[in-house]
C-alpha cells in the first residue's frame, strides 16, 4: 500500500505536457534611447493594443497590426517615465520595474526589484502609490525579487520572485487580497529555469514564464497552474536560442481560442533584440 501511495504522489508531482503552436516572431525596433529592456506586456482583450513595461521605469502603449495570425507592424503611441507619489519621475535606484498587471478598472499594478514591492498607478501618466510590501520581502535576494505579477478578475494580485533562494526550494507565490498579504501556494522548481513573468488568462489559470541562460543564449518555458497551485502543465519549452530573453507574457483569446504573446528584454545590447513572439495554445 505504501508503494502505491508513493507512486500516486509521484504521478501528481509530474507536470502534464500540453501544446503551443508558434504563430510568428516580430523584431520590434524604435529609434528612442529609452526603448528596450522590456520586462512585461499586457494586451487588450481583442489583442489589438498593448501596454509594455521596461526594467528602467518606462512604460509604452501602442497598437499591433496583423496579417492573418502574424504581427506585421507595431505603432508606439506613448513611451513615458513612471512617476513616483510626488509626481517626480522614479529615481533610478527605485525604477527597476519588472511585473505588470492591469486591473478591471484600468489601474496599473507594477512590481519592482530594486525595492521589493508593488506600486499602483491610476493611469500611465499618473503618480504611483507608495510602495506596497510585505515584511517577508526584506529577505529577498538583490536583483532577484518580484519579477512576475498577475491579477485575477476579482482584483487579487499574485507575485513571484525570480529566485527562491535555493535550487531545491520552490518559488513562493505571494497574494495581495483586500490589502492583506499571504502565501497561498508554491511553484515547484524544475531544472535550472528561473521566473521571468506571469499572467492569469481568460481561462482563470496562472501562466508562469521562465527562462534559463546557458552562456550563449536563452531557453524559455511556460507552465500553467490552477489558482491553488495544482494542475501543473508545461505548455512550452524551447531549445536554446529559439528566442531571445523572453520576460513578459500576456494570455488572451480570439475567435480561435487562447493566444500567448511574449516579449523579450534586449538588455540594451546591440547583439540582442526586442522580440515579440506569439503562440496558439491548446486548451
Amino acid at each position: 500500500m505504501l508503494r502505491i501511495l508513493c507512486l500516486l504522489a509521484l504521478l501528481r508531482a509530474v507536470p502534464v505536457f500540453a501544446d503551443a503552436t508558434l504563430l510568428g516572431s516580430f523584431h520590434w525596433v524604435v529609434s528612442d534611447p529609452n526603448f528596450g529592456g522590456f520586462s512585461a506586456i499586457e494586451l487588450t482583450p481583442d489583442g489589438d493594443s498593448f501596454i509594455a513595461l521596461t526594467d528602467r521605469g518606462f512604460i509604452a502603449q501602442g497598437k499591433i497590426t496583423r496579417h492573418g495570425s502574424a504581427i506585421a507592424g507595431i505603432e508606439v503611441k506613448t513611451l513615458r517615465r513612471l512617476l513616483g507619489p510626488t509626481r517626480a519621475p522614479l529615481a533610478d535606484a527605485f525604477s527597476d520595474s519588472e511585473g505588470l498587471a492591469i486591473g478591471p478598472d484600468g489601474t496599473l499594478h507594477i512590481s519592482f526589484e530594486g525595492e521589493h514591492g508593488i506600486r499602483s498607478f491610476a493611469a500611465m501618466d499618473q503618480p504611483g502609490s507608495h510602495l506596497i510590501a510585505s515584511p517577508t520581502f526584506a529577505d529577498f535576494q538583490l536583483n532577484a525579487s518580484l519579477e512576475a505579477l498577475a491579477i485575477g478578475p476579482d482584483g487579487v494580485l499574485y507575485t513571484v520572485p525570480e529566485r527562491s533562494g535555493l535550487a531545491i526550494r520552490p518559488f513562493p507565490v505571494f497574494r495581495l487580497k483586500s490589502g492583506v498579504w499571504d502565501q497561498p501556494f508554491e511553484i515547484p522548481r524544475r531544472g535550472s529555469f528561473l521566473i521571468s513573468g506571469a499572467d492569469i488568462g481568460p481561462d482563470g489559470r496562472l501562466y508562469i514564464l521562465e527562462r534559463d541562460f546557458a552562456g550563449i543564449g536563452f531557453r524559455s518555458r511556460v507552465r500553467r497552474f490552477d489558482l491553488d497551485g495544482s494542475g501543473e502543465e508545461v505548455i512550452l519549452e524551447t531549445r536554446l536560442r529559439t528566442h531571445d530573453n523572453l520576460e513578459g507574457i500576456s494570455i488572451w483569446q480570439d475567435a480561435d481560442g487562447l493566444r500567448m504573446t511574449l516579449i523579450s528584454d534586449d538588455n540594451f545590447r546591440a547583439f540582442q533584440r526586442t522580440e515579440i513572439v506569439e503562440y496558439r495554445l491548446t486548451d
